[in-house]
């Protein structure tokens, strides 16, 4: 779909402009579930800001338990929306786990990830590490170093058990995409085993974002993929190394979403629009000046309402750095990207990015034509409303017109090979392709059967 910014100003499909009139919004009492990690911070901000009060909205915000209860809390009514794994509209409007139609208007951010092993894992990986001049361990560190360890754990007949937030979540792909470039088998689903873990030489399972520390220091996980402020807590707590942030596994890659029901969409087309507009503000309050208000955001998201943890450890991502081992803290600017690179915008090359790790690890487990992943695309990830809020805040003078792509067709150009890890571009407009040239993973005409892949 192309929206021109000339055809968005002279719609009047939808409503007069905002600075002229206030939208008519459909329900201005609203709920939305968030889980206490730090790219939640477009909702609190956009709260502490005003900005959906701006809206003629009276929002409350509700920390979650986990993902599932969150997803359900929306698919039941509970929750009018909410901060979500991208991969969650996606799988419930195919089907797999809870099904409901689920869309998202709004991707919240960009990077923001990180893979963190324990003490002692890391001991064992480092002789496998290449140094810098200075010393220190060259980065990005693949899973390459970790192979061999994972090779005589199960010399010694013990698994190697690592954490990740949900199955359809993207530290699960991450996860999954770091171990197979490095050479392990993260292993594959199937529609009678949902562990994931058949043929697995790393056993991936479930551990909730803030218990990841203290599962990893009683031992239960050797390391987990999780975003922030949980790697940088496993430094502060002196229990692990992060070995890799997303920034480095894949430059600017997508994270989560706000994600609603299509129903509530469909029921209330204008209050979408109006929160929207919110979001967006609040993405480039968190960007503007050169993260000039990063500070002020990680005093809100520090509060216990919000993400709870202590300043120091939010901020040593959240500002513009990444502590690895100790002492050891690097520039990493764009660790956390909540507006520039169009990172709010939904783009459909987002969405069949995750529906092709879906595939690649059994998750879907027939293969699918190329058509079908631009479908599943579009009928989740929502740019059209999107821009019509993006619009509306350019006319009012909130927004800049140069800051949004209005001439899109919903892809983004290929991710570069020197973008990603293992060296292998990404082309969302070709899934299938793109799933042929990855040498760990399901391929067209294989199937997971039992404990094998088959075809």
């Amino acid at each position: 779909m192309k929206l021109t910014f000339a055809a968005l100003l002279t719609s009047t499909a939808l409503c007069a402009p905002a600075f002229a009139e206030m939208l008519d919004v459909e329900k201005d009492e609203l709920k939305f579930g968030f889980i206490k990690l730090t790219d939640m911070a477009p909702l609190a901000v956009a709260y502490e800001n005003g900005y959906f009060e701006d809206e003629g909205l009276f929002v409350t915000l509700e920390a979650q338990a986990n993902w599932k209860v969150l997803l359900d809390g929306v698919i039941g009514g509970q929750l009018d929306g909410a901060h979500m794994l991208a991969g969650q509209p996606l799988a419930a409007t195919i089907g797999f786990g809870t099904e409901a139609h689920i869309i998202t208007p709004f991707s919240m951010d960009l990077n923001g990830n990180g893979i963190t092993v324990s003490n002692e894992i890391w001991d064992q990986m480092k002789p496998h590490i290449p140094l810098m001049d200075d010393g220190r361990p060259q980065h990005p560190i693949s899973a390459a170093a970790l192979k061999p360890v994972v090779e005589a754990y199960k010399d010694e007949g013990k698994p190697f058990n690592m954490g990740m937030v949900f199955p359809v979540s993207t530290h699960n792909y991450e996860l999954r995409y770091w171990l197979a470039a490095g050479g392990l088998e993260p292993g594959f689903y199937s529609s009678d085993n949902i562990t994931g873990q058949i043929g697995a030489d790393v056993l991936l399972s479930v551990t909730p974002p803030p218990q990841m520390p203290s599962t990893m220091e009683a031992g239960t996980i050797y390391g987990y993929c999780v975003g922030e402020p949980w790697n940088q807590q496993a430094v502060f707590k002196g229990i692990g190394v992060p070995v890799i942030t997303d920034y480095e596994l894949w430059k600017n890659n997508p994270e989560k979403v706000f994600g609603l029901s299509a129903e509530f969409q469909q029921e209330n087309p204008q209050t979408t629009i109006a929160i929207t507009k919110a979001l967006i503000r609040a993405a480039i309050w968190l960007d503007e000046n050169d993260n000039a208000n990063r500070p002020e955001a990680v005093e809100i998201l520090s509060r216990s309402e919000y993400v709870g943890a202590d300043y120091d450890v939010i901020a040593n991502s959240m500002t513009g750095t990444f502590e690895y081992e100790k002492g050891d803290k690097r520039e990493v600017p764009d660790f956390n990207v909540f507006f520039r690179y169009n990172a709010t915008y939904p783009f459909y090359s987002d969405a069949v990015w995750y529906l092709t790790q879906m595939r690649r690890w059994g998750q879907i487990t027939e293969a699918k034509s190329d058509s079908w992943y631009d479908e599943v695309a579009k009928s989740v990830y929502k740019p059209e409303i999107y821009l019509t809020a993006a619009k509306m805040l350019v006319e009012e003078g909130l927004a800049n017109e140069a800051d949004f792509p209005w001439d899109s067709d919903g892809y983004k150009a290929p991710t570069p090979a020197e973008d990603i890890i293992d060296g292998i571009p990404y082309d969302g407009r070709t899934p299938n392709a793109y799933l042929e040239s990855l040498p760990i993973g399901l391929k067209a005409g294989q199937t997971v059967v039992g404990n094998e892949v088959q075809g």
